[in-house]
């Protein structure tokens, strides 16, 4: 079995995004002092590699320790987008070519990974409402990306024009999964997809440790 990590790490240096609280690792016990190490771990539900319940867009929604399990892990459809330019949509016929269905997580591979920790990744290429709701008609009900947002995150220059897809998902049940990376590294066919987030009770979402798994070995 291999295993590729999808996560970006968590430390002071994850970029969040603007106005979320950065990540604060701070040593609360040592081995020298008390006889073990101990961290305490500040951070927003939404940092790093995370998981979007329904309820971050919808108030009656689910939150992240009600969610169902099956949506968390999952056989993947990977969608090269990596041609996409700054603020570019993904459209339908970028997501048409691939196997879809109930239990398919869509895995949406822009390449813009590399930008991580700089400027440019806010200026990702970003889900079109009408190419979301093309998965969600099929079936799907988990979506990944290798960006920020699913959706424009907006700036002074570009104000976007709010979360449509983030809606879209949120009221059919569905969940989001931002900030991928080493998305390249997934050159086996039907990768295993698991994005399993920590369980915080009633919240809207929660960092994970994302992996693809080839069975095949």
């Amino acid at each position: 079995m291999r295993v590729i990590d999808l996560s970006v790490p968590l430390d002071a240096a994850t970029q969040t995004y603007p106005g979320d609280p950065a990540v604060r690792l701070t040593q609360h016990a040592t081995i020298e002092q008390d006889g073990f190490n101990l961290m305490a771990v500040a951070m927003g539900s939404q940092s790093g590699t995370n998981v979007d319940a329904p309820f971050h867009f919808d108030a009656a929604g689910a939150r992240i320790d009600e969610v169902p399990l099956e949506l968390f892990v999952g056989t993947g459809v990977l969608v090269d987008a990596r041609g996409k330019g700054p603020r570019e949509q993904i459209t339908v016929a970028d997501v048409e070519p691939g196997a879809w269905g109930p239990g398919r997580i869509a895995v949406l591979h822009t390449g813009w990974s590399a930008h991580y920790g700089t400027p440019a990744y806010f200026d990702h290429p970003y889900l079109s409402a009408e190419a979301c709701g093309w998965l969600l008609d099929r079936g799907v009900r988990t979506i990944c990306l290798d960006t920020l947002n699913i959706d424009e995150t907006p700036d002074e220059a570009h104000p976007g024009v709010g979360f449509p897809c983030h809606l879209l998902v949120a009221a059919i049940g569905g969940i989001v999964v931002e900030n991928l990376t080493n998305l390249e590294a997934v050159d086996f066919p039907e990768p295993l997809i698991s994005v399993l987030p920590l369980r915080l009770t009633g919240a809207d979402g929660g960092p994970t440790r994302a992996v693809a798994i080839d069975l095949s070995h």
